[in-house]
């Protein structure tokens, strides 16, 4: 479930607004029309520094939320659950759930910001480290009752309010006091949220007589009950607002409790995002018993509207309420003409879910070729990228996870990749530890054949009920699948035998175990067409439609509560691609090969050098090193290089025959020395000493032997080119697909060419603006072309009718 959240006085900055003014003119001009002055030129260059002055501050806020909002329907429609706003932002929630139009909330806001301007002679402090009741005691103790508790933003950072004479004892009283880490004095007027406001209050409530409101379509959270609002008590709510307390960290706990996971702050700054990252980590979420609320003549929700096109406005655009003396109610604003958007790409929810700007995101490469900085310029860009942990140790692993944490901020986005590995098990096992221990919170499956128990214990610790009974995920798993029946094993809840075995070593709990029969292996699924690494070869045109028809049937057969999400990868390079991935159903796409040309990569300058020379035919399929005695192949580069015919000539001989010592010499020669560059005695040392667990079994059975064998040479000819050995360079064992080609020759002839000037975030963004743009004008194309078939349609049937 998904909260909007507006933030109050003190989140203003000079420049605040920018661009959305000139997008919203009609807007802007009404605000200038009801405040009497530019608001554009308030927000922007405030050159008389009034925008902190309460008067001028709280209807410049107010007007640059409710365009930031705007804003963002039009660009993502998104679903949205709750609203809720801190002081001056529950006007903007307000606005949001439908109560009043833009104009009349400018009015209500200027007129509040007016008149608490007037209350001089008071002061606000933030005192930071005390909780509620703590601070109350101290107040007490010290006989501080002429303070007001004004803000409770936080557990632990909460704003009082009172008159200055007794504010400046209150803060040496607090400043002394062991447990208060800092009291910070805000930069106000007056004692907003206090008693000391109270003839501010009645003031308001007398000019609230001449509004009426309307029905809420989205249920709006109260400042001062912490709760949802009731059909009636919106005008005394907003009166009680203004001497009461915020009681925001009991408005979030409230919304944790009834399921909401996801929160966006809408409007300028992210005090608000800070604030609830800080509450959800040192509060529990409040549940509340109470009866329904019911809304009187409440029209359909507008989030239903919201989807259908993310570029139209919504009604709350327009008048819905009037002032009872009559005046001409302002004109609507005229709606946009429908445009595809790059953020309206792809699922709403799934961008919703993983907290990105646009439904795309970069697969893993193995060994850290998708690096930690991939992932972070990535999840700096509000999207997201899954680094490269197969093949990998656990420190190195780790390392990882810890830079990426410390580099993102909270809510952006990353994930870490988990490779089937069917030879080590327990590694998958050790893997999925440290992703618990860690907190990681999003995982790439790839390579799977079959559910692990390594994926279940992954999915079990992230399974709660909310407040319904439902079950929710904390912990995703994105499958990537290339045939069917896997995505079938991902799509159905797990094993029972693996959860009685996961049980009978306490490895999961009871409930956990109960919830994961109801629930499927993975959250979403990204279908993997022909592409670099690991590939059946798919066809994407082919394995959409059959992964999408059984996903449909999946839903069905298990009546599960949330969508599972489709997305593509394989064969993404150009818009062209992704716009045909889209076409085809995709919900998210994710791309490979071409971010393995990139400054992010982690692979060697020299690699980079052969990638961006490559075009669409310059592949070939190689075996996969990691599971060489199945016959699982991989995709790589062919042009320059000998590596894919090399190895290909290892598995020829490895099926051929049963032991290196059954091979001719011609050939044992040809292998240790141009290939090898060393004996097979000297490899099988390595071998053995690097993995003394297979020494019993390789002397047992000489075919395991030579396997090991040849095996090292993918791990050799994998370092080679991750390090840019010049002097092997024809031995470089390089991933990759054709979309590398494509991409290649897309951005041939501009800065991109150069894989120096390629940043991996960039790329997406150029990718997903393009896309929406050829998609654009594909439909337009579309719809002359109808034209001309109804105008030739309707000539026609003239022409018969005079005949």
């Amino acid at each position: 479930m998904l909260a909007y959240v507006f933030p109050g006085q003190g989140a203003q900055k000079k420049g605040m607004g920018e661009g959305l003014f000139d997008e919203f003119k009609d807007l802007t001009a009404q605000a200038d029309r009801i405040l009497g002055y530019s608001i554009k030129r308030l927000c922007l260059e405030d050159p008389d520094s009034e925008l902190n002055k309460t008067q001028f501050t709280q209807p410049a806020l107010y007007t640059v939320s409710a365009l930031s909002y705007f804003k963002k329907v039009m660009d993502s429609g998104s679903r949205v659950d709750f609203v809720a706003g801190h002081s001056l932002g529950e006007y903007n929630a307000l606005l949001a759930a439908g109560a009043y139009d833009f104009a009349t909330g400018l009015k209500l806001v200027q007129k509040r910001g007016e008149l608490m301007s007037r209350a001089a002679g008071g002061g606000m402090a933030a005192v930071i480290g005390l909780s509620e009741n703590k601070l109350a005691e101290v107040l007490q103790e010290y006989k501080l009752d002429r303070i007001d508790i004004a803000n409770l933003n936080s557990p632990h950072q909460i704003v009082i309010s009172g008159a200055k004479a007794d504010m400046d004892h209150a803060m040496k009283v607090l400043e002394s006091h062991k447990d208060v880490t800092m009291c910070i004095p805000l930069r106000t007027s007056g004692a907003f949220h206090s008693r000391h406001m109270e003839d501010a209050a009645r003031e308001f409530e007398a000019f609230l007589e001449n509004f009426t409101f309307q029905s809420l379509r989205i249920p709006v959270i109260s400042n001062v009950h912490a709760r949802r609002y009731r059909p009636t008590e919106i005008k005394h709510n907003l009166v009680q607002q203004i001497t009461s307390s915020v009681k925001w960290t009991e408005s979030i706990r409230y919304l944790m409790g009834l399921g909401v996971q996801e929160y966006e702050e809408v409007g300028p700054g992210r005090v608000l995002t800070d604030l609830i990252a800080r509450i959800r980590t040192e509060a529990s979420p409040l549940i509340v018993d109470e009866p329904e609320v019911v809304e009187e003549s409440v029209a359909e929700s507008v989030n239903e509207e919201l989807i259908e096109s993310a570029a139209q406005i919504p009604s709350v655009l327009e008048s819905t309420t009037m002032e009872a003396s009559g005046a001409e109610p302002p004109a609507p604003v005229p709606s946009a003409e429908y445009h595809i958007l790059p953020s309206s790409l792809g699922s709403i929810e799934f961008r919703r879910d993983y907290n990105l700007k646009y439904a795309y995101m970069t697969g893993a490469m193995y060994r850290g070729i998708a690096s930690k900085e991939m992932v972070v310029r990535m999840g700096q860009a509000g999207m997201m990228g899954f680094f490269g942990a197969g093949g990998l140790k656990l420190p190195q692993i780790a390392d990882a996870i810890q830079y990426i944490q410390r580099e993102l901020s909270q809510g952006q986005s990353y994930g870490m990749n988990l490779v089937h590995n069917p030879t080590e098990p327990e590694i998958e096992e050790q893997t999925v530890d440290l992703f618990l221990q860690s907190g990681v919170r999003v995982m790439e499956a790839a390579a799977f054949m079959n559910i692990t128990p390594a994926l279940v214990k992954y999915r079990a610790k992230g399974l709660t009920r909310d407040v319904h009974g439902r079950i929710v995920s904390s912990k995703k798993i994105i499958a990537k699948v290339s045939r069917p029946e896997v995505a079938e094993a991902f799509l159905s809840p797990a094993p029972e035998r693996i959860i009685t075995k996961l049980r009978e070593e306490n490895k999961i709990t009871p409930e956990e175990a109960l919830m994961l029969r109801e629930m499927p292996v993975a959250d979403d699924i990204c279908a993997e067409a022909d592409s670099g690494g690991h590939t059946d070869g798919a066809v994407a045109y082919a394995l959409m439609p059959a992964i999408i028809k059984l996903r449909d049937e999946m839903m069905e057969k298990y009546r599960y509560h949330k969508k599972i999400r489709i997305g593509a990868a394989g064969g993404i390079g150009t818009p062209d691609a992704i716009s045909a991935a889209l076409t085809l159903g995709a919900d998210f796409i994710v791309t490979g090969s071409i971010n393995q040309c990139t400054v992010e990569a982690g692979t060697s300058d020299e690699a980079k050098d052969l990638l961006q020379q490559m075009n669409v035919q310059d592949t070939e399929y190689a075996p996969a090193g990691d599971m060489f005695e199945m016959g699982a192949r991989v995709q790589v580069l062919k042009k320059g290089l000998f590596f894919p015919a090399r190895s290909n000539k290892l598995y020829d001989l490895y099926r051929q025959y049963n032991s290196i010592d059954e091979i001719d010499e011609k050939t044992k020669a040809q292998i240790q020395d141009k290939y090898f560059k060393r004996s097979f005695e000297s490899v099988y040392d390595m071998v053995r000493t690097r993995y003394p667990q297979i020494v019993e079994k390789a002397e047992r059975n000489p075919k395991y032997k030579m396997a090991m064998i040849f095996r090292w040479y993918f791990s050799y000819s994998t370092r080679l080119a991750l390090q840019g050995d010049p002097e092997n360079k024809v031995d470089y064992q390089i991933h990759c697909g054709p979309a590398l080609g494509a991409f290649n020759q897309w951005v041939k002839g501009t800065e991109l060419e150069q894989w120096r000037n390629r940043r991996v975030d960039e790329i997406a963004e150029k990718l997903m603006v393009e896309t929406a743009a050829l998609l654009n004008q594909r439909y337009k194309s579309f719809s002359k072309l109808s034209e001309t078939d109804d105008i030739a349609m309707e000539n026609s049937r003239s022409t018969q009718e005079v005949y």
